[in-house]
Protein backbone atom coordinates (compact mmCIF):
# COMPACT_ATOMS: atom_id res chain seq x y z
CA UNK A 1 0.00 0.00 0.00
CA UNK A 2 1.14 3.74 -0.82
CA UNK A 3 1.77 5.95 2.06
CA UNK A 4 1.12 9.43 1.68
CA UNK A 5 1.56 12.38 3.32
CA UNK A 6 1.54 16.13 3.26
CA UNK A 7 4.22 18.92 3.63
CA UNK A 8 4.39 21.90 5.89
CA UNK A 9 6.60 24.59 3.49
CA UNK A 10 9.16 26.57 5.86
CA UNK A 11 7.55 29.68 3.53
CA UNK A 12 5.34 29.59 6.27
CA UNK A 13 5.61 30.88 9.42
CA UNK A 14 7.18 28.41 12.58
CA UNK A 15 3.85 30.22 14.30
CA UNK A 16 1.55 28.40 12.17
CA UNK A 17 2.85 24.65 12.58
CA UNK A 18 0.84 24.13 15.17
CA UNK A 19 -2.37 24.40 13.43
CA UNK A 20 -1.42 22.64 10.61
CA UNK A 21 -0.12 19.47 12.65
CA UNK A 22 -2.84 19.34 14.32
CA UNK A 23 -5.60 19.09 11.08
CA UNK A 24 -3.21 16.41 9.91
CA UNK A 25 -3.01 14.37 13.09
CA UNK A 26 -6.95 14.91 13.65
CA UNK A 27 -7.89 14.70 9.83
CA UNK A 28 -5.47 10.66 9.63
CA UNK A 29 -2.65 12.01 7.34
CA UNK A 30 0.02 9.75 7.25
CA UNK A 31 2.96 11.63 7.42
CA UNK A 32 3.32 15.49 7.91
CA UNK A 33 6.98 16.38 6.53
CA UNK A 34 9.52 19.61 7.35
CA UNK A 35 12.09 21.02 5.53
CA UNK A 36 15.62 22.61 7.36
CA UNK A 37 15.61 25.01 4.04
CA UNK A 38 18.27 28.10 4.66
CA UNK A 39 17.44 30.27 6.33
CA UNK A 40 14.20 29.34 7.27
CA UNK A 41 13.23 27.27 10.28
CA UNK A 42 15.02 24.23 11.98
CA UNK A 43 14.38 20.79 11.26
CA UNK A 44 14.76 19.26 14.31
CA UNK A 45 13.09 22.07 16.71
CA UNK A 46 9.93 21.94 14.43
CA UNK A 47 10.19 18.19 14.32
CA UNK A 48 9.99 17.68 18.21
CA UNK A 49 7.17 20.69 17.89
CA UNK A 50 5.19 18.88 15.58
CA UNK A 51 5.45 15.59 17.39
CA UNK A 52 4.58 17.05 20.65
CA UNK A 53 1.44 18.70 19.81
CA UNK A 54 0.30 15.11 17.92
CA UNK A 55 -0.63 12.22 19.04
CA UNK A 56 -0.37 9.84 15.85
CA UNK A 57 0.89 11.35 12.64
CA UNK A 58 4.68 10.35 11.53
CA UNK A 59 6.63 13.55 11.21
CA UNK A 60 9.50 13.67 8.63
CA UNK A 61 12.02 15.71 8.11
CA UNK A 62 13.95 15.57 4.45
CA UNK A 63 16.39 16.87 4.91
CA UNK A 64 19.17 17.93 7.72
CA UNK A 65 22.37 19.03 5.60
CA UNK A 66 24.89 17.50 6.66
CA UNK A 67 27.58 19.80 6.09
CA UNK A 68 25.64 22.05 9.15
CA UNK A 69 25.95 19.01 11.79
CA UNK A 70 28.29 16.91 13.23
CA UNK A 71 27.41 13.55 13.02
CA UNK A 72 27.16 13.53 16.84
CA UNK A 73 24.93 15.93 17.59
CA UNK A 74 22.38 14.31 14.50
CA UNK A 75 22.66 11.18 16.03
CA UNK A 76 21.71 12.83 19.84
CA UNK A 77 18.90 14.50 18.45
CA UNK A 78 17.33 11.39 16.45
CA UNK A 79 17.68 9.24 19.13
CA UNK A 80 16.03 11.56 21.50
CA UNK A 81 13.06 11.87 19.30
CA UNK A 82 12.56 8.42 18.81
CA UNK A 83 12.31 7.34 22.48
CA UNK A 84 10.07 10.14 22.94
CA UNK A 85 8.07 9.61 19.94
CA UNK A 86 8.56 5.87 19.30
CA UNK A 87 7.94 4.56 15.69
CA UNK A 88 7.06 8.69 14.72
CA UNK A 89 9.66 9.98 13.76
CA UNK A 90 11.33 9.68 10.39
CA UNK A 91 14.62 11.41 9.78
CA UNK A 92 16.73 12.24 6.75
CA UNK A 93 20.00 13.75 5.86
CA UNK A 94 21.34 14.80 2.33
CA UNK A 95 24.06 17.33 0.86
CA UNK A 96 22.06 20.63 1.55
CA UNK A 97 21.86 23.24 -1.16
CA UNK A 98 25.21 23.73 -2.27
CA UNK A 99 25.02 27.65 -2.95
CA UNK A 100 23.68 27.92 0.79
CA UNK A 101 26.54 25.74 2.54
CA UNK A 102 28.87 28.40 0.85
CA UNK A 103 26.83 31.04 2.39
CA UNK A 104 27.51 29.23 6.25
CA UNK A 105 31.54 28.39 5.11
CA UNK A 106 30.56 24.43 5.24
CA UNK A 107 30.30 23.53 1.95
CA UNK A 108 32.29 20.68 1.46
CA UNK A 109 34.78 19.55 -1.00
CA UNK A 110 33.19 16.29 -1.77
CA UNK A 111 29.54 16.15 -0.47
CA UNK A 112 29.66 13.00 -1.68
CA UNK A 113 32.23 11.47 0.82
CA UNK A 114 30.74 13.35 3.60
CA UNK A 115 27.50 12.21 3.03
CA UNK A 116 28.75 8.61 2.78
CA UNK A 117 30.95 8.82 6.51
CA UNK A 118 27.77 10.81 7.96
CA UNK A 119 25.41 7.95 6.86
CA UNK A 120 27.51 4.98 7.94
CA UNK A 121 28.30 6.50 11.49
CA UNK A 122 24.97 7.95 12.04
CA UNK A 123 23.58 4.59 11.47
CA UNK A 124 26.50 2.90 13.78
CA UNK A 125 24.99 5.30 16.32
CA UNK A 126 21.55 4.79 16.29
CA UNK A 127 22.08 1.33 16.13
CA UNK A 128 23.63 1.43 19.63
CA UNK A 129 27.39 0.79 18.63
CA UNK A 130 30.20 2.49 19.77
CA UNK A 131 31.92 4.05 17.33
CA UNK A 132 35.56 5.54 16.24
CA UNK A 133 36.49 6.74 12.64
CA UNK A 134 38.56 9.19 10.95
CA UNK A 135 37.37 9.71 7.93
CA UNK A 136 37.73 12.90 5.69
CA UNK A 137 35.31 14.43 7.19
CA UNK A 138 33.53 12.66 10.25
CA UNK A 139 35.99 12.00 13.12
CA UNK A 140 34.46 9.94 16.12
CA UNK A 141 36.88 8.57 18.95
CA UNK A 142 35.18 6.20 21.05
CA UNK A 143 31.62 7.80 20.42
CA UNK A 144 28.36 5.98 21.97
CA UNK A 145 24.92 7.28 22.65
CA UNK A 146 24.10 6.74 26.59
CA UNK A 147 20.18 6.79 25.26
CA UNK A 148 19.97 5.04 21.59
CA UNK A 149 16.40 4.13 20.19
CA UNK A 150 15.27 1.50 21.58
CA UNK A 151 14.24 -0.14 18.19
CA UNK A 152 15.67 0.17 14.98
CA UNK A 153 14.91 3.33 12.99
CA UNK A 154 15.69 4.06 9.38
CA UNK A 155 17.83 6.62 8.31
CA UNK A 156 16.36 8.39 4.66
CA UNK A 157 19.04 10.04 2.65
CA UNK A 158 18.14 12.86 0.18
CA UNK A 159 19.72 11.64 -3.62
CA UNK A 160 19.34 13.29 -6.73
CA UNK A 161 22.55 12.38 -8.96
CA UNK A 162 23.92 8.51 -10.36
CA UNK A 163 26.18 8.62 -7.61
CA UNK A 164 24.20 9.98 -4.79
CA UNK A 165 21.34 7.39 -5.60
CA UNK A 166 23.58 4.40 -5.69
CA UNK A 167 25.16 5.40 -2.12
CA UNK A 168 21.68 6.24 -0.95
CA UNK A 169 21.01 2.19 -1.39
CA UNK A 170 24.21 1.01 -0.32
CA UNK A 171 24.47 3.25 2.94
CA UNK A 172 20.74 4.59 3.57
CA UNK A 173 17.59 2.66 5.06
CA UNK A 174 16.06 4.83 2.13
CA UNK A 175 15.92 7.33 -0.06
CA UNK A 176 14.15 10.53 -0.51
CA UNK A 177 13.39 11.84 -3.88
CA UNK A 178 12.55 15.96 -5.12
CA UNK A 179 9.21 17.14 -6.56
CA UNK A 180 11.39 17.37 -9.96
CA UNK A 181 11.24 13.54 -9.76
CA UNK A 182 8.60 12.63 -12.51
CA UNK A 183 7.82 8.42 -12.91
CA UNK A 184 10.47 7.71 -15.07
CA UNK A 185 13.04 9.74 -12.56
CA UNK A 186 11.44 7.36 -10.16
CA UNK A 187 12.36 4.15 -12.26
CA UNK A 188 15.60 5.45 -12.69
CA UNK A 189 16.23 6.09 -8.78
CA UNK A 190 15.63 2.93 -8.30
CA UNK A 191 17.81 0.89 -10.43
CA UNK A 192 20.74 2.81 -9.18
CA UNK A 193 19.26 2.49 -5.42
CA UNK A 194 18.94 -1.20 -6.03
CA UNK A 195 22.72 -1.20 -7.96
CA UNK A 196 23.89 0.59 -4.71
CA UNK A 197 22.06 -1.94 -2.32
CA UNK A 198 23.87 -5.20 -4.35
CA UNK A 199 27.16 -3.97 -4.26
CA UNK A 200 26.74 -3.80 -0.80
CA UNK A 201 25.08 -7.02 -0.22
CA UNK A 202 22.10 -5.16 1.13
CA UNK A 203 18.55 -7.28 1.06
CA UNK A 204 16.47 -5.27 3.38
CA UNK A 205 13.15 -3.42 2.32
CA UNK A 206 14.38 0.26 0.92
CA UNK A 207 11.76 2.74 1.26
CA UNK A 208 11.63 5.30 -1.72
CA UNK A 209 9.79 8.91 -0.74
CA UNK A 210 8.92 11.14 -3.58
CA UNK A 211 7.56 14.48 -3.32
CA UNK A 212 4.91 15.29 -5.72
CA UNK A 213 3.93 19.05 -6.10
CA UNK A 214 0.47 19.90 -5.95
CA UNK A 215 -1.81 22.19 -6.39
CA UNK A 216 -6.05 22.08 -6.05
CA UNK A 217 -8.73 24.34 -5.57
CA UNK A 218 -8.97 28.12 -7.33
CA UNK A 219 -5.99 28.91 -9.47
CA UNK A 220 -4.37 25.43 -9.32
CA UNK A 221 -3.39 25.01 -12.58
CA UNK A 222 -1.79 28.80 -12.94
CA UNK A 223 0.23 27.99 -9.46
CA UNK A 224 1.70 24.67 -10.77
CA UNK A 225 2.64 26.04 -13.68
CA UNK A 226 4.33 29.22 -12.01
CA UNK A 227 6.46 26.98 -9.34
CA UNK A 228 7.94 24.93 -12.01
CA UNK A 229 8.60 27.88 -14.58
CA UNK A 230 10.12 29.47 -11.55
CA UNK A 231 12.05 26.02 -10.49
CA UNK A 232 13.63 25.99 -14.63
CA UNK A 233 11.59 22.60 -14.88
CA UNK A 234 8.82 24.22 -16.69
CA UNK A 235 9.49 21.94 -20.14
CA UNK A 236 9.58 18.59 -17.57
CA UNK A 237 6.83 16.49 -18.90
CA UNK A 238 4.70 14.71 -15.80
CA UNK A 239 6.47 16.87 -13.14
CA UNK A 240 3.38 18.22 -10.75
CA UNK A 241 -0.53 17.77 -10.46
CA UNK A 242 -3.30 20.27 -10.46
CA UNK A 243 -6.97 19.50 -10.04
CA UNK A 244 -9.18 17.73 -7.85
CA UNK A 245 -8.64 14.75 -5.27
CA UNK A 246 -9.14 12.25 -8.64
CA UNK A 247 -6.37 14.14 -10.58
CA UNK A 248 -4.31 13.94 -8.02
CA UNK A 249 -4.59 10.46 -6.63
CA UNK A 250 -4.28 9.33 -10.33
CA UNK A 251 -0.71 10.94 -9.84
CA UNK A 252 -0.06 9.53 -6.90
CA UNK A 253 -0.41 5.95 -8.18
CA UNK A 254 2.01 6.80 -11.05
CA UNK A 255 4.29 7.08 -8.89
CA UNK A 256 3.74 4.30 -7.11
CA UNK A 257 3.62 2.38 -10.06
CA UNK A 258 7.01 3.59 -10.98
CA UNK A 259 8.51 2.68 -7.13
CA UNK A 260 7.43 5.35 -4.98
CA UNK A 261 6.77 3.41 -1.82
CA UNK A 262 5.61 6.76 -0.11
CA UNK A 263 4.42 10.35 -1.73
CA UNK A 264 4.38 13.17 -0.04
CA UNK A 265 2.05 15.85 -1.40
CA UNK A 266 3.76 19.32 -2.02
CA UNK A 267 1.96 22.07 -2.12
CA UNK A 268 3.42 25.04 -4.04
CA UNK A 269 4.87 28.35 -2.22
CA UNK A 270 1.49 30.17 -2.63
CA UNK A 271 -0.56 27.45 -1.13
CA UNK A 272 -3.44 29.76 0.27
CA UNK A 273 -5.02 27.30 2.57
CA UNK A 274 -2.39 25.36 4.49
CA UNK A 275 -5.14 23.10 6.69
CA UNK A 276 -6.98 22.94 4.18
CA UNK A 277 -4.68 21.27 2.08
CA UNK A 278 -3.54 18.80 4.82
CA UNK A 279 -7.09 17.86 5.08
CA UNK A 280 -7.41 17.55 1.07
CA UNK A 281 -4.76 15.14 1.13
CA UNK A 282 -6.24 12.87 4.30
CA UNK A 283 -9.36 12.79 3.86
CA UNK A 284 -10.15 12.90 -0.31
CA UNK A 285 -6.88 12.05 -1.78
CA UNK A 286 -6.28 9.05 0.75
CA UNK A 287 -9.70 7.63 0.28
CA UNK A 288 -8.78 7.07 -3.96
CA UNK A 289 -5.19 5.98 -3.28
CA UNK A 290 -6.25 2.83 -1.13
CA UNK A 291 -9.73 2.19 -3.10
Amino acid sequence: MTGLGAVFRPQLAPERLRAVARVADEAGLEELWLWEDCFREGGISTAAAALAWTERVRVGVGLLPVPLRNVAVTAMEAATLHRMFPGRAVLGVGHGVQDWMGQVGARAESPLTLLREHLVALRALLGGERVTTKGRYVRLDDVALDWPPEQAVEVLAGATGPRSLQLAGEAADGTVLTANTPPDGVRRARRLIDEGRAAAGRSEAHRVVVYLLTATGPGADARLRDELVAEGVGDVPDLGVAGDAEAVAGAVRRLAEAGADTVILQPTGDEPDPEGFVRFAAEQVRTLVVA
